[in-house]
C-alpha cells in the first residue's frame, strides 16, 4: 500500500471515530429514552434496553402540552427564518453589489455589532418592544429578525460577491433595476448561501430559550424549549420521561439536517469564495 493510500485509511479511520465520539450522546439519550426507570437507574449505560418502552413517549407527550408547543414553535420558526433571509439578503445584496459612499465603512460597522453581546442589547430590545406593546407576543421574537443579522449578511455579501459582473451587466442591458437583479438573478443563484442561513436560523429559533424567557409570560405561547425546561422542573427525578421529551425535541432538527445537508454544505464551501 502506498502512502496515499494508507493516508486515507487514516483519514476515514479518524473522521468515523470522531462521528462516533460526538454521536454517542445522542445515541446514549435515544437509549435512556427507550429504558424503564428502573434499568435507568440500575444500568443507565447500557446502550440497548433490556426491555423497549415505547411507552415512554405517549406518557412524555401526555405530560405537557406538546402539539401546543410545537405549533409555537414553527410559527416562531417560519417567522424568524422568513424575517431573517429576506432583511439579510437584502442588506447583503446592497453591501456588495450597489456603489454608494461609505459602503465598506457600513460594512465594517456591521461586522463590528458581532462582538456586541446579546446580553447588551437585551434591556433596550426589551424596552422597545414594550413600549411598543408587543410584550408576552410571537412577534416580539419574530420582528427583530426583520432587522437583520451581522453573521448572515456577512455570509451572504460573501456569496453575492461569487455571482459574476457579467451576468449583472445582462441583466442592467436588459432594462432590469437593482430590484429586478436581486430577485430575477442573484437569488436565484444564491439558493445553497440563502437555505444555508435558513437553516442556521431554523436551528437557532428552535432552540431559543432566552427569547421566550425574556419575552412571553402566556404557557399558551410557550414554545418548545422553553416548555422542556418546565419539563425538567416538574418531571426531573423521572429521567427516562425526561430523556424520552429531550427525543422528541431532537428528532426533528436531525431530520432536517440529513435532509438538507447537501446543500448547507454547498453553501458553506462556496461562500467566500470571490469569482
Amino acid at each position: 500500500m502506498n502512502q496515499r493510500g494508507l493516508k486515507t485509511i487514516c483519514l476515514y479511520l479518524t473522521a468515523w471515530f470522531m462521528a462516533a465520539l460526538f454521536s454517542l450522546p445522542l445515541l446514549m439519550m435515544i437509549s435512556g429514552s427507550l429504558k424503564s426507570a428502573e434499568q435507568l437507574t440500575r444500568d443507565p449505560y447500557s446502550l440497548l434496553p433490556a426491555e423497549w418502552n415505547w411507552s415512554n413517549f405517549p406518557e412524555a407527550l401526555s405530560s405537557m402540552p406538546f402539539f401546543v408547543y410545537l405549533s409555537n414553535t414553527l410559527l416562531l420558526c417560519f417567522g424568524c427564518v422568513i424575517g431573517t433571509t429576506l432583511s439579510c439578503a437584502l442588506a447583503a445584496y446592497g453591501l456588495s453589489r450597489v456603489s454608494w459612499p461609505g459602503r465598506n465603512w457600513m460594512f465594517g460597522l456591521v461586522i463590528a455589532t458581532m462582538l456586541l453581546p446579546w446580553h447588551i442589547t437585551m434591556i433596550p430590545r426589551f424596552v422597545l418592544l414594550s413600549e411598543l406593546g408587543l410584550y408576552n407576543s410571537l412577534w416580539a421574537i419574530v420582528l427583530p429578525t426583520f432587522l437583520g443579522e451581522a453573521f448572515f449578511i456577512f455570509l451572504l455579501r460573501q456569496f453575492f460577491m461569487t455571482i459574476p459582473e457579467q451576468l449583472l451587466d445582462a441583466g442592467r442591458i436588459d432594462g432590469l433595476s437593482h430590484w429586478g437583479l436581486f430577485w430575477k438573478i442573484v437569488i436565484p443563484l444564491s439558493k445553497p448561501a440563502l437555505a444555508t442561513v435558513a437553516l442556521f436560523q431554523f436551528v437557532t429559533t428552535w432552540n431559543d430559550f432566552g427569547g421566550p424567557l425574556l419575552y412571553l409570560n402566556d404557557p399558551k405561547k410557550f414554545p418548545l424549549a422553553y416548555g422542556l425546561e418546565r419539563f425538567v422542573s416538574s418531571y426531573g427525578d423521572q429521567t427516562h420521561l425526561l430523556l424520552a421529551a429531550a427525543t422528541l425535541f431532537t428528532i426533528p432538527m436531525i431530520i432536517i439536517f440529513f435532509l438538507a445537508q447537501k446543500t448547507f454544505i454547498q453553501g458553506i464551501s462556496t461562500t467566500g469564495i470571490k469569482g
